[in-house]
């Protein structure tokens, strides 16, 4: 016999109607979207950042008061709204991107270029309309080539290569031209930028992995060394128009706030990791009993053992501030 609710109606005609229901939610998110890139549209032509934190704010604390008058819990509304902006948001950064003017078009060339970091800005910089030179060990240009042409040389390849490979470029650099790299170290690689050429230089350090699906909402760092012209500007303003968050600080704070961000992390992830390979218990029994708090670390650990230690390894060793 077929089930029936309270009023009578079948079980499979309660479900159609939910599916319904859930079918013009989903339409009505898609015109919300729709018109989120009307609203990118207009911030491009202002020249505006894509992310409006107090305007979030207003929208989300209206969306929790709304839910709650009809009856649906606050909290939850304000939850299901978080990522409904985040996905505008992502949709929008897609969108903001406009080709530079002819006047404003970059040359850029990377070193590494086809390492995923290196494939990720030529990507970034590509839909600015910049014209994107590769140098790398099996394709690309030659370093003598590409780095004099360059507008704009980043240095995008392992820690431990990458005051080697400053060293060769560095003299190459134009004088008026930009030198920057994106190690997860500054101190160092800025000095090394410094001695090697009379360009401007600034240090970068994503704190993203190739990975990410999009820039808007990630973090950058910035660190100054030289700069003749505008550079430092012109890069301030190139990730914050794709919605990243553009932090400035000194190489040598950067280091030492490194050394617990990313170091001292690293380290207890690996006690984590270590500690639960030698008690005999395996993963599957811990996550019998499994907490939230535990779930989140044993995830970021098994992510962190999946890496390729070359990448860990040098970030924790080569900060002259790591915890001792």
């Amino acid at each position: 016999m077929p089930e029936h609710g309270s009023q009578g109606k079948s079980l499979s005609e309660i479900r159609a109607r939910l599916d319904k229901l859930d079918r013009e939610i989903l339409e009505r998110l898609a015109e919300r979207q729709a018109i989120s890139l009307d609203i990118a549209a207009d911030k491009r032509r202002r020249g505006l950042p894509i992310r409006d934190l107090e305007r979030e704010r207003e929208v989300l604390k209206a969306r929790s008061r709304d839910a709650e008058a009809l009856g649906f819990p606050g909290n939850i509304a304000e939850s299901i709204w978080r990522l409904v902006m985040l996905a505008s948001r992502e949709k929008q950064s897609a969108q903001m991107p406009a080709p530079s003017a002819d006047e404003d078009a970059k040359t850029i060339t990377i070193i590494g270029g086809a390492g995923q970091m290196g494939a990720l800005f030529k990507r970034f910089f590509e839909e600015f309309g910049h014209e994107v030179l590769i140098v790398d060990r099996t394709e690309g240009l030659a370093l003598e080539e590409a780095v004099p042409r360059a507008d704009v040389v980043m240095v995008s390849v392992p820690i431990r290569e990458t005051d080697e490979v400053i060293r060769r470029a560095g003299p190459l650099v134009r004088k008026d031209a930009l030198l920057m790299d994106i190690t997860s170290l500054k101190a160092g690689p800025v000095d090394e930028m410094l001695r090697a050429t009379e360009a401007s230089v600034i240090g970068t350090h994503p704190m993203f992995g190739p990975g990410v699906r999009s820039f808007e909402g990630q973090r950058i760092v910035l660190a100054l060394g030289r700069d003749h012209g505008c550079w430092l500007e012109w890069l301030r303003g190139l990730f914050k128009a794709r919605g990243l968050f553009v932090s400035e600080i000194d190489p040598a704070n950067h280091d030492r706030l490194m050394s617990v961000v990313q170091v001292l992390l690293h380290y207890q992830t690996q006690v984590l990791g270590l500690t639960l390979a030698k008690s005999g218990i395996t993963i599957e029994e811990s996550l019998s009993l499994t907490s939230p708090a535990y779930l989140l670390e044993a995830y970021v650990a098994a992510r962190h053992f999946a890496q390729d230690s070359a990448l860990y390894g040098p970030i924790e060793m080569e900060n002259a501030e790591r915890p001792a």
